[in-house]
């Protein structure tokens, strides 16, 4: 950048996915599903204490399954269908595992387990909702090549990356990771700009450019402990620099 030559750039960032992003309250979030789910828990208890009216004295046996089913509650693998052709991608074995760490509630009926149909919605109303990690780091790395999965990890960990844990399951909002997608669509990190400026032809040091930015000579957010310039102001600053 030529010596003397004093950049200010005046723009207000009102951007609507940062907007979103700050929205999020992980802990009202947490809040809220574990309500839900404690209250879900105590819908399976009630009909588990009810397992009684599902045997048939007449002819000394529980209820057939096609019956069971109309009461709302479906065997395992009539469940696992029920998740897949619903958009759920998860294997019968990986189910069946949630299934016996109580993840996913269940009622035993005689010697058979069955699980409650609004078990089952609410289990995909929160695939709707939200990412698995390794799920969020396959969809952000397309547009953050640079950021290994270890480090997306520590992001979420140190709480950069608003999550919630339920049980033994850390989930991302999709609101979060759409909005940090976004992000990294249209704004550059410092490095970046700082490539962009060089491949321009101007000679500026790292040091130079964050004191631009300390000075709020050239706007910026700050995401996760990162700061990231929009595009459009890091193509202004190399215009007027090559003015």
């Amino acid at each position: 950048m030529p010596k003397g030559k004093r950049i200010v750039i005046e723009k207000e960032i009102d951007d609507e996915w940062i907007n979103r992003l700050n929205s999020v309250n992980a802990n009202k979030l947490l809040k809220e599903k574990r309500k839900e789910i404690n209250n879900l828990y105590k819908r399976v208890e009630e009909i588990q204490k009810r397992s009684r009216e599902f045997y048939d004295k007449e002819n000394h046996r529980y209820y057939d399954e096609q019956t069971l089913s109309n009461e709302g509650l479906l065997s395992l693998q009539k469940a696992y269908e029920y998740l897949t052709s619903n958009g759920m991608k998860i294997s019968f074995r990986a189910f069946g595992g949630r299934v016996e760490r109580r993840t996913i509630p269940s009622i035993k009926i005689g010697r058979k387990r069955y699980i409650p149909i609004s078990a089952l919605n609410q289990l995909l109303n929160l695939e709707e909702e939200f990412y698995s990690v390794r799920e969020a780091y396959e969809k952000y790395k397309k547009y953050s090549p640079e950021t290994n999965f270890r480090a997306f990890i520590g992001r979420v960990e140190k709480g950069r990356i608003p999550s919630i844990k339920l049980g033994t399951r850390r989930l991302i909002p999709k609101v979060v990771l759409d909005a940090l997608t976004e992000i990294r669509k249209n704004y550059s990190t410092v490095a970046e700009a700082l490539e962009k400026m060089r491949k321009a032809g101007i000679k500026i040091k790292r040091s130079t450019l964050e004191r631009r930015l300390d000075r709020k000579r050239i706007p910026f957010v700050k995401i996760g402990g990162k700061r990231y310039i929009p595009n459009d102001v890091v193509e202004e600053v190399i215009k007027r620099s090559l003015e």
